[in-house]
């Protein structure tokens, strides 16, 4: 580590987590074992709020926990604080798990992370002289609905990061095999993941007899088609790193009656949100091509934007010397790699569009080293060796927090390089 300083707040967090493992195994299984939803998420909410309830009885601390917060009724807000100064320190836990395939993206272990580092973050500055201090505010933010539903952009909204000077978290991702054994590479600052327009399309016609007079109707499917076939045709023009992707959620309801109504949902993505307006004017002149060709009417619904992610460099550098001091290797960046989530986009990168951020990968062993959204994800997800790791990342971004929080130069640095990037 770079100093003493560092040790001694590295040997608090570490005794920290040790004394919570039981706790925090404990959570981190019924979030995995209870898979729930985008917003529907209540088990996780309602296990994650008495854990802390218990946690401020067993501990002696004065934890405020804030049940069904910012108007979302799964967000959940614990709140540590000392004096009416200082940093504002946050970890966002994620907990929504997919349809039919569980915590196939992890966001249990995403969630424990969190939840150990801010119990450790609070536990290590009791223990810790902090009288030179005027104070600081700890908090873990509940943040549902990330697959998909832009949870965090409606947090943004209702101000659950305004005067915050960082906001930590972790994702797992595969390392292509299931040796647990074999050491996890961590990525403190990844760039592969893009900003992505979400969107749906409904094509109107007017139905008719499919076989006794198809030419009275205008038929809503073959716009449907029509605009699959331009967004197909469309890829061999983008960058690789575009990606645009969909599917068909209505065709018609019978074979006999010319569809009057059909629909489509696509993602759009770009590594940053410039490019990806100037991808998005494109694919939409495909859906409207189709709707002119076929003599349909076409509407757009915009369900929402997730912006690209801006990793906070003085953060990553910390972050990636605690992990190398522990023995594991870190990266500063996936540029030369290849990951299971290249591609992939969240509501993170908004945040850190609004604050100082931080969003690092893990690796975790899965079945033939199945990636994310699959099965043997999930396996991976609630197993012992992907909880050990989320420990692990959790250790890292407790001593970035500390540092955070009481080091008035490293937090200058923090905000320097968040409004550099601007």
């Amino acid at each position: 580590m770079a100093n003493t300083m560092d040790k001694a707040v590295l040997k608090q967090v570490q005794i920290a987590l040790q004394n919570a493992d039981v706790e925090l195994q404990d959570i981190n299984k019924k979030i995995w074992s209870n898979p729930e939803l985008a917003y529907n998420e209540h088990m996780a909410h309602d296990n994650i709020c008495a854990m802390f309830d218990n946690l401020a009885t067993t501990r002696s601390l004065n934890y405020q926990i804030r049940r069904k917060t910012y108007q979302l009724d799964t967000s959940f807000e614990i709140e540590y604080k000392k004096g009416d100064g200082g940093q504002v320190l946050v970890f966002n836990a994620e907990y929504d798990a997919l349809p039919g395939i569980g915590h196939a993206c992890g966001h249990n272990l995403i969630a424990t992370s969190s939840i150990a580092a801010y119990i450790a973050t609070v536990e290590a500055l009791e223990a810790l002289d902090t009288s030179s201090l005027p104070g600081y505010t700890v908090r873990l933010l509940g943040t549902p609905a990330e697959e998909g539903g832009g949870g965090k952009l409606r947090l943004i909204a209702a101000g659950a990061y305004k005067g915050v000077d960082a906001c930590l978290m972790v994702h797992p991702v595969t390392q292509g095999n299931n040796d647990a054994s074999v050491p996890g590479v961590h990525i403190a600052g990844p760039e592969s993941f893009l900003a992505n327009n979400k969107i749906r399309i409904r094509y109107t016609g007017s139905t008719a007899h499919a076989a006794g007079a198809p030419w009275e109707g205008i038929n809503a499917l073959d716009a449907v088609v029509s605009a699959y076939v331009n967004i197909s045709l469309l890829r061999q023009q983008i960058m690789p790193s575009q990606r645009v992707h969909g599917v068909i959620v209505n065709g018609g309801e019978r074979p006999n009656v010319i569809p009057g109504s059909a629909s489509l949902h696509y993602y759009i993505r770009s590594p940053d949100t410039k490019s990806l307006n100037a991808l998005t004017d494109k694919v939409i002149r495909c859906f409207e091509g189709a709707a002119t060709a076929t003599g349909c009417k076409v509407e757009f619904e915009w369900i929402n934007s997730y912006q690209e992610l801006k990793n906070n460099k003085p953060i990553c550098e910390v972050y990636t010397e605690t992990l190398k001091a522990m023995g594991h290797q870190c990266f500063l960046s996936d540029s030369e790699m290849k990951g299971s989530l290249d591609g992939a986009s969240t509501d993170m990168g908004n945040v850190m569009h609004q604050v100082p951020g931080f969003h690092a990968l893990f690796q975790i062993p899965t079945d033939d080293g199945a990636g994310n959204h699959t099965h043997g994800f999930t396996a991976g997800a609630g197993s012992s060796e992907g909880y050990r790791r989320s420990i692990v990342c959790a250790t890292g971004m407790a001593v970035v927090g500390l540092r955070v929080l009481m080091e008035n130069e490293f937090a200058k640095s923090v905000k320097a390089d968040f409004e550099r990037a601007l």
